[in-house]
């Protein structure tokens, strides 16, 4: 491709603003006016991205909502799968299952099922169509476009949601080509996406944040009017065969600057550029909302603590990787369940915290550790099995508690799908992976991972976990190297010890290997290798029993 870049006339037409098709309609709008389908109980609502229940709000993905949204307007023919795809993924190549996922996950938030398919109906080798018995009715937004194209609105400021929220407004085209103006608008709603897929987070739709489109803004007042606490804004500009991005979020409360960064590319392929970009800006700021976050909830008055600030607080916990702190995790998840008996996320990571402590020998009851594991990842997918985070903790728990590879590879490959920016997918699968003895694809998941999150707090697990599949690839140098990284981040890892201890056995480095097995048993004098392999060694993990005998490990 050359320098200049080019969109088709699809993706044109997706990025330009409320204010531009207006003009090119020949219109001076006064009001916009919102559709809203009301069937079997249900209110979707396109203005506000929103599907009620009765007075509950469904919790619903933008892609679902998006995919919803098509098959109820076009509720009078068969739509193809093509149809979809075009509509939903921009034309993107999905296969089969993925769309069948997502189409059982619409199904499932409007209380329909693939068995039953009372109102989304799949008509083989056609298509499928939204078969229920629809009123339609409209709204007005409450916003009114001015002739100057000022933005204007009657409604009061929305409260900010119970959970992290963030506007990502429309990129400044710096460079006075137009071109670079649908580049910036597909950047902006790559960026969109990517955060709407972190379920832990309120991520306002485009057709919102485009409403600042070519406006002087004040970020204060965008975050008032939005309902949003964080705004992440940016410019593109294009020179001499080459673009520069740039994005700083902003803290839209104080108006203080939480992250910047600057990322300078060839102008080459215009949609892996997007893909690069979009991954460098994710990957710097979800972990930093959720330090913010877990920073917030950590000066809040104990009393006033809410489910989602136990789960918070919970997290550093984690982190640590020690016996007090898998024993605080603990308390807290649970604290958090009892609060929200329906908080999958937290019932996910309750289980993985008793999964821990088994593997790690922590516990002083691993029969009841283990049950409660399984119990509580089965819990989480039953409450939401949609959530990309839940889905790759509770495949852990099935590789290493239950020792179902097959479902577990599977269910971790699903969260991938859903959502292939985050560092607790691709963390979660390489375990899954190397558990099930297919090592190859676990380094690359694990290398994932690392590139999505390169300063998580965490790393020193995914580290230590290369370090293993290195081994039973036979790689014994390259796993050396990852367990001394992993001992960098976390010296009391006992886990980091024991790659080592096998790794420099392996390889003949006796004093070494020694040294480190000396470390294990100081860090866990209960450890044998048999006691290993009952916590929830791999069974395919023979290397890595084999160098910790060499190493002079207990039997």
């Amino acid at each position: 491709m050359t320098a200049s870049l080019h969109f088709p006339h699809r993706q044109l037409i997706l990025a330009m603003s409320c204010e531009v098709k207006a003009r090119l309609l020949g219109a001076r709008i006064k009001e916009i006016r919102i559709l809203r389908y009301l069937f079997e109980g249900y209110a979707f609502d396109t203005g506000r991205r929103e599907l009620h229940r009765g007075t509950d709000v469904v919790s619903v993905a933008p892609q679902v909502f998006d995919l919803l949204d098509y098959l109820i307007r076009n509720r009078d023919r068969v739509v193809s799968k093509d149809d979809l795809i075009n509509a939903v993924w921009n034309g993107r190549s999905v296969s089969d299952a993925a769309l069948t996922t997502r189409l059982n996950v619409a199904r499932s938030a409007i209380g329909d099922s693939g068995e039953e398919q009372r109102l989304i109906k799949t008509l083989p080798r056609r298509g499928f169509r939204f078969v229920g018995a629809v009123h339609e009715g409209e709204r007005t937004s409450g916003a009114v476009l001015a002739p100057d194209g000022h933005v204007e609105s009657s409604n009061p400021a929305p409260a900010l949601p119970d959970k992290p929220s963030i506007a990502v407004l429309p990129f400044e085209n710096m460079s006075g080509d137009p071109e670079q103006e649908y580049f910036a608008d597909g950047m902006v709603d790559e960026i969109t996406t990517a955060l709407s897929r972190f379920k832990w987070l309120f991520v306002i739709a485009r057709n919102s944040s485009f409403t600042f489109k070519n406006k002087s803004v004040d970020i204060k007042e965008v975050g008032r009017r939005l309902g949003v606490r964080y705004v992440l804004e940016g410019s593109v500009r294009k020179a001499a065969g080459k673009v520069r991005i740039t994005g700083q979020l902003i803290d839209a409360i104080t108006g203080a600057h939480i992250w910047a960064d600057r990322f300078e590319r060839d102008l080459t392929d215009v949609f892996a550029l997007q893909d690069e970009v979009t991954v460098a800006v994710v990957s710097a700021i979800e972990p930093k909302l959720l330090q913010i976050e877990i920073a917030v909830a950590m000066r809040r008055r104990p009393e006033n603590l809410t489910a989602y600030d136990f789960y918070l607080r919970a997290l550093p916990q984690i982190y640590l990787a020690t016996r007090e702190g898998e024993a605080e995790a603990i308390r807290l998840t649970h604290r958090a369940l009892e609060l929200d008996p329906r908080f999958g996320l937290v019932a996910a990571l309750a289980g993985n915290c008793h999964m821990r402590n088994v593997l790690w020998g922590y516990s002083t009851d691993p029969q009841f550790d283990r049950k409660e594991a399984v119990r509580l990842s089965r819990l989480a997918l039953s409450l939401d099995d949609g959530d990309p985070s839940t889905l790759a903790w509770a495949a852990v728990v099935s590789a290493f508690m239950v020792g179902d590879c097959e479902s577990a590879t599977e269910t971790a490959d699903r969260a991938a799908t859903l959502n292939p920016n985050s560092f607790d997918v691709w963390h979660g699968r390489g375990h899954v992976y190397r558990y099930s003895g297919l090592s190859e694809e676990a380094v690359r998941s694990f290398e994932r991972a690392i590139r999505m999150s390169p300063v998580d707090p965490r790393l020193h697990m995914t580290f230590a976990g290369m370090g293993y599949a290195f081994i039973e690839l036979g790689r014994f140098d390259e796993a050396i190297a990852a367990g001394k990284k992993a001992l960098r981040l976390k010296p009391s890892f006992s886990t980091a010890y024991r790659c080592l201890a096998s790794a420099f056995a392996h390889l003949g480095r006796e004093a070494e290997a020694r040294a480190a097995a000396a470390h294990v048993l100081e860090l866990d004098p209960a450890f044998t290798i048999s006691a290993y392999i009952a916590r929830g060694g791999p069974p395919n993990g023979k290397p890595v029993t084999e160098g910790l005998r060499k190493a002079g490990l207990p039997e």
